[in-house]
């Protein structure tokens, strides 16, 4: 069965460019050349992986972004953005709000496949083992889910790949650069504010839990599974 890809761009040129090398690659492509039907595809045809713009007609890309991450029948759709807008803080804004990937214009289109195709390979290879239990923590990949004494936590996408490697490799110091390989995928740092964004974000869904993701001065984090909570 082919995956779907839905690409939401406004220049017709770079529609073609991603349609022609998208389709070759063995996808069925989606297109929406508005950010208002883009968000509206998205929700209604959830597609495997979506190829998001930024600057949109409409709503932009980072507004279509969040809206998908912030919706629980949504937020597990990986998003990968690509833009003009290259500047660093804009990558950070991207991954802070949930986008998988980020890629720039100009772009090669092999890469940006590769990069589509490594994504979804990553993500379906990490629902692999099912469940894991640690203490109050139940983690369920098959279903991109994660309990807190029986209570499932609204996480978005990146939130529970994050959470699910920490409670993997409990008690091990990781490294910031590290978890932004593991996680987001990227063999150079962009910027490990990204990393320290999200793990507050994700000690304010742990509530009184939210001292089990511990900072390790000048290493990175660690998940302590034995704790007095």
């Amino acid at each position: 069965m082919e995956d779907t890809v839905l690409i939401v761009e406004d220049e017709a040129d770079v529609v073609d460019l991603l349609r022609y090398n998208l389709s070759k690659a063995g996808f069925s492509v989606l297109i929406a050349n508005d950010g208002l039907q883009g968000l509206e595809m998205a929700r209604k045809n959830r597609p495997d992986i979506i190829v998001l713009d930024i600057m949109l007609p409409g709503m932009d890309g980072f507004a279509i972004c969040k809206a998908l991450k912030k919706d629980p029948a949504t937020e597990w759709l990986p998003v990968v953005m690509l833009t003009a807008k290259g500047e660093m803080s804009e990558k950070v804004r991207g991954l802070e709000i949930g986008a998988d990937d980020y890629i720039t214009k100009p772009f090669s289109p092999r890469e940006l496949v590769l990069r589509v195709q490594a994504l979804l390979r990553r993500l379906r290879t990490s629902t692999r083992g099912e469940t894991l239990e640690v203490d109050v923590f139940e983690v369920n990949k098959s279903a991109f889910e994660i309990r807190l004494e029986g209570q499932r936590l609204e996480l978005t996408t990146t939130e529970f790949k994050l959470l699910t490697v920490m409670i993997e490799r409990r008690g091990r110091i990781m490294s910031r650069d590290t978890l932004l390989f593991d996680v987001w995928g990227y063999q150079n740092a962009i910027d490990t504010r990204t990393v320290d964004t999200h793990m507050r974000r994700l000690r304010e869904k742990l509530g009184r839990h939210s001292s089990r993701l511990e900072t390790i001065r000048g290493e990175g984090y660690r998940f302590n599974a034995l704790t007095d909570t």
